[in-house]
């Protein structure tokens, strides 16, 4: 068997289980740096984010509370100046001076009498505002609330349909009664500080109710900021008047807030920012981390998948020769590529192989493996198998020519004619799946049936005898490449005897040498049946029992009945003349032809001869 033909298959080879421990390994550990820088940059950025939003806050804050202040000032002071002196001018430069209010209400509480109200417009900022006077004394006249020492805001902007806010305070006139006032003013002088940005600012009174936002539509709208956590928490008094918290609005956005209380009035300016803002440069920079963090990974796999070659590559070269040898496969190359403990290992190992493929050569390696495998248990144990034995004709004679004409070179010509034939012999054994039990100087003994089977002794006996119709074949293409009188490489004839039954099989020697073999009386009868060969003329015969398995697959001629010493009654003999069917002689004269045997004659056979313990009987 090619040692290329051998396969390995391993559930986790050292390349994937280098790769798996080395990127636990390398995720754990970078996954670790990764969440820690993470953890500390999202610290860090929260507190710079509440610091940042902290200030924004208090500069809007402080803004509005300017603004506020200043408005109420202004009109307290221009109110005074009008209560001493009714002037024209005053109002219009009054107005010149704060062109963001849009109008003056005041109006003095039924306590203190009739009840009295002014109205202060500023035409022009009305008429270039498009705003109707008419729905501005209407919104006027639609109740004031006030408070003592308190400026009310209000949201002017859905009932005049733009963006205005309102105040509304209480103010002692100049005959010492209390007087609501009410002023209508535009907040665009605050857009710097709620303008649209990363943070939101937005001013909500203690009722939720929205004045002051980037979003203008929802100003006009006159939206209720009630359900915002911020505001709620303020409206339930949790929270100081100068507070930061972070909260998760309805869609799920989640916001770092400040607030601050306008000092004097019932609103609460407001700044917030989404935490994906804040965390956004986090985010991308973790991002940005794991990307990179994939590449190296990435070229290290790359890198620990190549350099495990260097380990599995030659781990499997060493597993694969396991194979083979497990398969009995002793002919294996092995060289080391690295000098390391894998290379010293593979050094060691082609020893050991070619130590092995020596060894195999001096015991039978089906056996052998077979054994290896717990295939064959100790003991011996009764098998149905076919035996068969084989033997060249004259072969004493043929050595002796070798010796007269070699001389001291006859035996290695001997042995190296002899191992050309039983190498072929060998071959055809193997490939039908019999087992060579041994060699008897040129004799050759085999069975069927014994280590392994083909399924059952008919199958078996099949086997034993297409192998001694392989032997034939073989034997006459090695003799094509002979002459008929060469000394040194003479002519080989051979003569095959088998025989079916039950015999013991087992391993059977000493605990120093022991060899898998065959013994019984069907084993006897093989012998013996071969050596009529000669005496019949033949090359192949089979006893009766081999031949009721197997007589229908092939063209045979029965022999005279032949007495054997040990039997009571004579044994029928058949010669076997090919596969039915197959090319070649169909009768005993076209194979004795064939093969150049002379026909013999069976009255001359020494029939008293004790080697040969047979007789022939007349027919």
């Amino acid at each position: 068997m090619a040692q290329n033909k051998i396969k390995t298959k391993v559930l986790f080879p050292i390349g994937v289980k280098l790769v798996v421990i080395i990127s636990i390994l390398f995720l754990a550990s970078l996954g670790a740096v990764i969440m820690l820088v993470s953890a500390i940059s999202t610290e860090d950025v929260r507190r710079t984010a509440e610091y940042n939003n902290f200030t924004i806050n208090r500069r809007a804050g402080s803004h509005a509370e300017s603004a506020v202040n200043s408005i109420q000032a202004g009109v307290l002071m221009y109110l005074s100046m009008v209560d001493r002196i009714a002037s024209n001018d005053m109002e219009q430069d009054f107005f010149s001076h704060n062109r963001n209010i849009a109008a003056i209400w005041t109006e003095t509480p039924p306590a203190y009498g009739p009840v009295k109200t002014r109205y202060i417009p500023n035409e022009s900022f009305l008429l270039s505002n498009d705003i109707n006077e008419n729905t501005l004394t209407t919104y006027f006249n639609s109740g004031l609330a006030a408070a003592t020492g308190i400026m009310m805001l209000t949201n002017a902007s859905p009932t005049l349909e733009y963006p205005l806010l309102s105040v509304c305070f209480i103010r002692e006139n100049i005959e010492g009664n209390s007087e609501i006032v009410k002023v209508v003013f535009s907040p665009e002088d605050l857009s710097e500080s709620f303008g649209t940005g990363t943070n939101t600012s937005f001013i909500v009174t203690d009722t939720g109710d929205l004045l002051l936002h980037p979003d203008t539509d929802l100003v006009l709208e006159g939206a209720n900021l009630s359900s915002l956590p911020v505001v709620a928490s303020l409206q339930q008094g949790a929270a100081s008047s100068r507070m930061q918290i972070s909260f998760t609005d309805d869609s799920g956005e989640s916001y770092f807030s400040a607030s601050y209380r306008i000092p004097g009035t019932d609103a609460t300016v407001i700044t917030t920012i989404p935490f994906t803002i804040i965390f956004e440069a986090v985010n991308s920079l973790t991002k940005q981390n794991i990307f990179l963090a994939g590449i190296v990974l990435f070229m290290t796999i790359l890198f620990i998948w190549f350099f495990s070659k260097t380990i599995s590559n030659p781990v499997r070269a060493l597993a694969g020769a396991a194979l083979q040898i497990e398969s009995g496969d002793f002919n294996i190359d092995l060289k080391p590529k690295h000098k390391d403990e894998i290379g010293l290992l593979t050094e060691s190992f082609g020893r050991m192989t070619g130590a092995l493929n020596i060894f195999g050569r001096f015991v039978n390696k089906d056996i052998a493996l077979l054994a290896m495998r717990g295939e064959i248990k100790p003991g011996g144990l009764p098998k149905h198998a076919t035996i068969f034995f084989s033997d060249i004709r004259g072969f004493t004679e043929k050595s002796e020519s070798f010796t007269k004409a070699f001389g001291d070179e006859a035996p290695d010509r001997i042995v190296h004619w002899l191992n050309e034939y039983l190498s072929e012999m060998v071959i055809c054994v193997e490939k039908t799946g019999g087992v060579v039990d041994k060699f008897i100087g040129d004799a050759v003994m085999a069975h069927w049936g014994t280590a392994s089977t083909a399924g059952s002794p008919e199958k078996d006996a099949f086997n034993a005898v297409k192998a001694s119709l392989m032997m034939r074949s073989a034997l006459n293409k090695l003799n094509q490449r002979r002459e008929k009188d060469d000394t040194g490489n003479p002519i080989i004839q051979i003569g095959c005897g088998l025989n079916t039954g039950i015999v013991t099989a087992g391993q059977i020697g000493s605990e120093q040498r022991m060899e898998y073999t065959v013994i019984g009386d069907p084993v006897n009868l093989a012998s013996r049946v071969e050596s009529l060969n000669k005496p019949f003329g033949t090359d192949i015969l089979i006893a009766e029992d081999t031949w009721k398995l197997v007589g229908d697959k092939f063209i045979t001629e029965e022999m005279p009945p032949v007495s054997v010493k040990g039997k009571t009654k004579p044994v029928k003999i058949f010669a076997v003349v090919n596969l039915i069917g197959a090319d070649g002689p169909q009768t005993l004269a076209e194979a004795r032809k064939m093969l150049g045997i002379k026909v013999p004659s069976n009255r001359k056979a020494d029939i008293n001869a004790e080697e040969k313990k047979y007789k022939i009987q007349e027919s």
